[in-house]
């Protein structure tokens, strides 16, 4: 059989529990299902991430460099280098919209030129969550809005790598967040 492609469907699920459920963006249950067309196996469980997905933006100056952030992550306890992103945390959210809005209040950036690069889940043997990625030309400045930045934002360093720096840093290893890798990779590539 020709690979074509990822394929949608889903797996009976017999019950559904919440473990985890608050007022923040994600949540945590565990489901029980059984394989299709084997409805004597015992249920086994599951454990899923609830994410609404997010956008990612790889902003490119006229001079070839990318606009980095660096930010401290306490799970990884590493401060990263990232691009900026966002959560698509209102319901039906355009992610090239969400892109558009991070791009303004992480960095104080507008772009005149968006192109899609590629969406990912990001890890779907945990999460749901599905990770867009968008190219950003023809930048210039443009004030945060009513945006504040808080907590690990507020200590959030913004800087300009050239991109094939940062390309060479992806290969490496020195810059290892799965978003900024796969943006840098697939402009890379198409950019080719």
């Amino acid at each position: 059989m020709p690979i074509t492609g990822d394929a949608p469907g889903s797996w009976p699920v017999s019950a559904s529990v919440d473990l985890h459920r608050d007022d923040w963006v994600v949540a945590l249950r565990a489901d029980h299902l059984r394989r299709p067309g084997h409805p004597e196996d015992t249920p086994f469980r599951r454990l899923v991430i609830e994410h609404p997905g997010a956008a990612i933006v790889l902003a490119l100056d006229e001079d070839d460099r990318v606009l980095c952030l660096r930010q401290y992550r306490h799970p990884a306890q590493r401060t990263f280098l990232e691009l900026p992103a966002g959560l698509l945390d209102v319901p039906g959210e355009d992610p090239l919209e969400v892109a558009r809005r991070e791009l303004r209040e992480e960095a104080g950036l507008q772009a005149a030129h968006w192109r899609h690069l590629l969406s990912v889940y990001s890890s779907p043997g945990l999460s749901e969550e599905l990770m867009h990625t968008y190219l950003a030309t023809g930048l210039q400045e443009t004030d945060r809005g009513d945006f504040v930045l808080e907590h690990e934002e507020a200590e959030m360093e913004t800087c300009w790598v050239p991109f094939e720096e940062l390309y060479a840093a992806v290969l490496d290893g020195r810059v290892t967040m799965a978003p900024v890798a796969l943006a840098v990779l697939a402009y890379h590539a198409k950019a080719r």
